[in-house]
């Protein structure tokens, strides 16, 4: 039982272990506080939302029960690593921009920028019938080498169109690859060496060349398919055939004529700039030809017998991949057509006629095709 204390006294002071207790109390409550305050500015700054390590460090919003400890803590401070002692009176540095990550060693480079359109290097020139298609077909198996499929005719039909219209016609090359077109309707064009000599007096020119009576019969042929009605190859080849006057005018003739043409050519370009192409050897020795082909472009020999393999029935070599799907292929069914059967008597007055003609283009090139 709990005494009294004697009447007239003063009441005795509280025993010291409950000043211990009061004393406890009010610690407990400030740390619980102080933990309160701390871990909810844990959990707001630096645990918030998966930001990662780029995500911005926010000041922390105090709650309710942090505001009791603000006193205790004074002013809160960014979430991280505590900032250094500065002297008092000192202002506060700026906080440096966190720069970006550096990318780890051995990462891929980023995506290559695509080509870009220029004008063409090189140009296949002619001669139509020759087998220019077959020379542009085979050279575009070569890495080194993007070239307009379609024939543009930008220096005979299309030349108010301009430069521009014509660069954007063709294929994207990167800095180490050559563009290239054809249209063979160019070399019997007069105004063509001009005109491309204007756009670039370094282009290169390729001319495949053919038996000029052969390549007529073959431009004939062509041209009766699409128009049956037509006079015979006799009637258009001769004004008159008894005297064995050649008529040059129709243009089967005239293109196989090839020292007249080339005359134009050499006005404005050396003939280390032109190559000629044996129409007859692309036939019986592809990978020959398209070397030398390669040579005159600069660019390694890449094409070689490998890629080429005989088709017995369009009489002439076909590629075993094409640049496009990697698989056989041959040229369109409009090539390797059967020639029409002409007079004996008719070819060997085309020849006849032709030949002061190839004898002064031998000369001028400095190679024997062989035509007689």
């Amino acid at each position: 039982m709990a005494h009294r204390a004697p009447s007239g006294r003063a009441p005795a002071a509280a025993p010291a272990p409950s000043r211990r207790l009061a004393r406890r109390v009010l610690v407990l409550f400030t740390l619980s506080l102080s933990c309160s305050y701390l871990c909810y500015s844990l959990l707001c700054c630096c645990g918030g939302g998966g930001g990662g390590p780029a995500a911005p460090r926010a000041r922390c919003a105090p709650s309710r029960a942090a505001a009791a400890a603000k006193k205790l803590l004074q002013k809160s401070r960014p979430c991280g690593r505590p900032p250094p002692a500065e002297p008092p009176g000192s202002a506060a540095p700026a906080r440096r921009p966190r720069e970006p990550p550096a990318p780890p060693a051995g990462s891929p480079p980023g995506p290559a920028r695509p080509g870009a359109k220029r004008l063409p290097q090189a140009i296949v020139v002619g001669v139509k019938k020759g087998g220019t298609r077959a020379v542009l077909e085979f050279i575009r198996v070569h890495p080194d080498v993007r070239a307009l499929g379609t024939e543009p005719h930008f220096f005979d039909r299309n030349y108010d169109r301009g430069l521009e219209w014509y660069r954007s016609l063709m294929p994207r090359t990167l800095d180490s690859q050559i563009t290239v077109e054809k249209t063979p309707s160019y070399f019997v064009t007069k105004e063509a060496p001009r005109r491309i000599f204007n756009m670039s007096r370094d282009t290169k020119l390729i001319v495949v060349v053919r038996n000029p009576v052969t390549r007529a019969i073959s431009d004939y042929t062509q041209t009766l398919s699409k128009k049956p009605d037509i006079p015979t190859f006799e009637g258009l080849s001769f004004r008159n055939r008894s005297l064995g006057l050649v008529d040059t005018s129709w243009n089967a003739i005239r293109i196989g004529m090839y020292a007249v043409h080339l005359e134009s050519w050499l006005q404005y370009f050396p003939l280390s700039q032109i190559h000629f192409v044996s129409g007859e050897k692309l036939i019986t020795d592809p990978a020959g030809e398209m070397g030398k082909v390669q040579d005159f472009l600069g660019i390694k020999r890449v094409i070689t017998d490998k890629h080429f393999y005989f088709n017995k029935t369009k009489g002439f070599p076909c590629l075993k991949k094409s640049e496009s799907s990697g698989l056989p292929r041959c040229l369109g069914k409009s090539k390797g057509r059967t020639h029409v059967q002409i007079d004996p008597e008719v070819i060997e007055q085309l020849r006849d006629f032709y030949r002061p003609y190839n004898i002064k283009f031998y000369e001028t090139v400095g190679q024997d095709f062989r035509w007689e």
